[in-house]
């Protein structure tokens, strides 16, 4: 912008703040701003659009336009040329709008008589809160500047609205976090929390969008830049990684912080009139666009970085934000965009519950919230700009619901849905020492999942005969740099003592697929679930796997140890694993450690074609753990992380149960000890459903052993397997309603 345009915008701002300063409602404000941008423009038509919900826009005000029309108007999101706008995030600037493509004619705004058009988004960090519109008789295409100084106007205009500045009838102008809203996302953990929003990463207020001084503005910017580039710096020295492609990346991330271009236009901003932290929104806002319109991975990560920059300055500038000492409130449930396992233990448990606008059934946050038997929500889309901290949020991890400020009626029947569920705990606490023996006295082993020392005392209070998986990978992915050997064998044998005796069977480095190490250079593949991971990675990357044994064997010392391969698809892997454990030991031996008194090694499996294996892998085996979620995924070939796909087969399928009957007749024919470990195990349907197929021990999160035992004990399981083969028999898809029918009737 040339200096005559800059001044014009800064005029414009500040009599657009002494209006926002003024008394009175909001319909007023809003009024006197197209009043204020017609005058300033020279355009004979000025018109806000604001959002009622998600999917419509309304007309809030107008200069020039028929004024029967506002709170009349409406349209989709999309439609017409101001919904196009909206849903682009774009501006669109024409001289002819009848005939732009996307036009819509709306005969009761007599906008006809104004065929030059120019329409900006008013938005805030990416999200779109409504569209400004200038129009007028003449046909031209509105100047760079002008676009401009209107873009700075929507953006004040989107601060404004943040803060109540629109307030009155009407669900457009309805005041901002304040409503009841209802979250549809994904179950990633079930259970039912009622409690308050502790955002991970909290909004930022700006109470003061318009710049008195720039040249003030522009000091505390450079300032708060040259405090980030040195933040950056220390980052970068902290994490100096070995991985040249880890570098890269790093190095990119400080380019971003010293670009030029970047610094430029956000005084360009300032010097238009708007504050040094509106300024900095203004271009996140258009960097957040770009990302969502971005179809190149690589460039979205980078889009990213400039994003992640932004929220450091606007930390800077303003000085909110959570510091790392703050105190987790009581009844908190965490919400966040996403969230890495190393920053998830930070809040420890004190948390009540874990809501995600991404998130996957699979990552290991979800993995922590299931050990911690936290109910989480994922993909509940938009919640970190709706809710605010301190809100009432329920969060139902039983039907991936989260109602937030819900009302009353909803809050009452919530609570009495936690009654309940907490009375059942009660009733599973009275037989937490009872073994778990069906009604025809069959003993099932139930056993424990695992993966954190914290997870350990669990072994006692949920009354687990062991821990039938603990997983290892999360040692090493909550940390900058491999782990040392050694500090491996001291958390593995600190394990060893919380088991106290019980059996504790150690799965071996389960990682790829969304399970990444920062210090592995990471593969690109298409297909992660089905690439380079788990054992896989274990026999190419032979090193790290015979540390992390020789860590498990220094550990025992003496002990009993149990091993587990994870991912196993033929018997040559298992083979081979076998065969450097074998190794290890032998050498372990030579070297004058104690080794194991015994040592059984097994395999997980978690891919068709290992039920198929030739006999002497069933011979070799000492055990067996039938890993469910991989295992169906790929039975049904249906990704567990593609929520339309995900659901859509169900686990008492024929054609499943029929399989594990299979997998469990033939460890049988072997006398091969074998295991269901997963979601499903915990669920106490499918455990009797597994168990009448022939399964006899099952491994689940601490937290479900409890339900699962109190349905084993009541069950005969003739009687539940004579139900299941009379289903099939039937042809019916899904054993499911015979038993439950079968359940409810007894």
């Amino acid at each position: 912008m040339d200096e005559k345009s800059t001044k014009v915008s800064r005029t414009l701002l500040q009599k657009l703040r002494d209006t926002l300063g003024e008394s009175g409602e909001g319909q007023e404000r809003l009024d006197h701003i197209t009043q204020l941008v017609a005058q300033s423009m020279g355009s004979e038509v000025c018109s806000i659009y604001l959002r009622r919900d998600r999917q419509t826009l309304e007309l809030c005000a107008t200069q020039g336009l028929n004024p029967e029309a506002v709170h009349q108007t409406r349209m989709r999101v999309g439609e017409g040329l101001v919904g196009r706008v909206a849903k682009q995030a774009t501006p669109i600037n024409t001289q002819d709008a009848p005939h732009t493509k996307g036009f819509r004619y709306m005969p009761e705004t007599s906008e006809e008589l104004f065929p030059s058009f120019l329409g900006v988004p008013i938005q805030r960090l990416g999200e779109i809160l409504g569209v400004l519109v200038v129009q007028n008789k003449d046909q031209r295409i509105y100047t760079e500047d002008e676009a401009y100084a209107l873009e700075v106007v929507a953006m004040v205009i989107a601060e404004m609205k943040e803060l109540g500045a629109f307030t009155g009838e009407g669900e457009a102008m309805s005041a901002p976090h304040q409503r009841a809203h209802q979250f549809k996302g994904g179950s990633a953990q079930e259970g039912a929390a009622i409690g308050v929003v502790l955002l991970h990463d909290p909004k930022i207020i700006i109470t003061n969008p318009v710049a008195d001084d720039p040249e003030v503005e522009k000091k505390r910017l450079n300032a708060a830049i040259a405090q980030l580039r040195l933040n950056v710096d220390d980052l970068l020295n902290s994490s100096r990684s070995d991985n040249k492609e880890q570098q890269e990346v790093m190095e990119a991330y400080r380019m971003f912080a010293n670009s030029r271009g970047w610094v430029t236009r956000l005084e360009a901003s300032i010097e238009s009139g708007l504050s040094a932290e509106v300024a900095v929104e203004k271009e996140q806002s258009a960097t957040r666009a770009r990302m969502s319109r971005a179809p190149d991975p690589y460039l979205r990560e980078r889009l990213h970085d400039l994003n992640d920059l932004s929220n450091r300055l606007l930390r800077l500038l303003t000085g909110q934000g959570r510091a790392a000492d703050d105190k987790v409130p009581e009844n908190a449930i965490l919400v966040a965009s996403n969230i890495g396992p190393a920053e998830l233990l930070e809040y420890g448990k004190s948390i009540k519950g874990l809501v995600l606008e991404n998130g996957s059934v699979g990552s290991h946050a979800t993995i922590i919230a299931r050990a911690w038997a936290i109910p989480m929500v994922i993909h509940a889309e938009n919640i970190t700009r709706e809710a605010l901290n301190g809100d009432q949020i329920l969060v139902d991890g039983d039907q991936g619901i989260v109602h937030l400020r819900a009302d009353d009626t909803v809050v009452g029947a919530f609570k009495d849905k936690i009654a309940m569920l907490a009375k059942a705990q009660q009733k599973y606490a009275a037989i937490r020492e009872l073994p778990a023996v069906t009604l025809d006295a069959i003993h099932i082993g139930l056993q424990m999942n695992a993966g954190l020392m914290a997870d350990l005392p669990s072994l006692v209070s949920s009354g687990a005969e062991g821990v039938g998986l603990f997983r290892t990978e999360l040692q090493f992915l909550l940390r900058n740099s491999m782990p040392k050997r050694s500090d491996l064998a001291e958390l593995y044998a600190r394990v060893y003592n919380a088991a106290n005796g019980k059996p504790v069977n150690f799965r071996t480095l389960d990682i790829g697929s969304d399970k990444v190490l920062p210090y592995l250079q990471p593969e690109d593949e298409p297909n992660p679930a089905m690439g380079w991971r788990a054992i896989r990675v274990g026999l190419d990357k032979k090193g790290v796997m015979r540390m992390q044994l020789q860590a498990f064997i220094r550990a025992a010392n003496g002990r009993p140890l149990r091993v587990m391969f994870p991912f196993v698809a033929q018997f040559d892997e298992f083979r081979d694993a076998k065969a450097m454990l074998d190794g290890v030991l032998r050498n372990e031996e030579r070297l004058g450690h104690v080794v194991p008194v015994d040592v059984k090694v097994g395999a997980m499996l978690e891919t068709p074609s290992l039920a198929f294996a030739p006999d002497q892998f069933f011979e070799m085996c000492d055990f067996i753990s039938i890993g469910g979620n991989d295992l169906k995924q790929f039975f049904y070939a249906a990704d567990r992380e593609n929520e339309r796909v995900r659901r859509r087969y169900d686990t008492l399928n024929v054609s499943f149960l029929s399989f594990i009957e299979q997998i469990a007749a033939r460890c049988d024919l072997f006398e091969t000890p074998v295991s269901f470990c997963g979601e499903d195990a915990g669920r106490p349907i499918e455990a009797l459903c597994f168990v009448a197929m022939g399964l006899r021990n099952l491994s689940m999160r601490p937290a479900s052993i409890g339900p699962v035992k109190h349905m084993l004990r009541r069950t005969n399981l003739e009687e539940a397997r004579d139900v299941i083969n009379e289903a099939r028999a039937s042809g019916d898809q899904s054993v499911r309603s015979a038993v439950v029918k079968w359940l409810n009737g007894r």
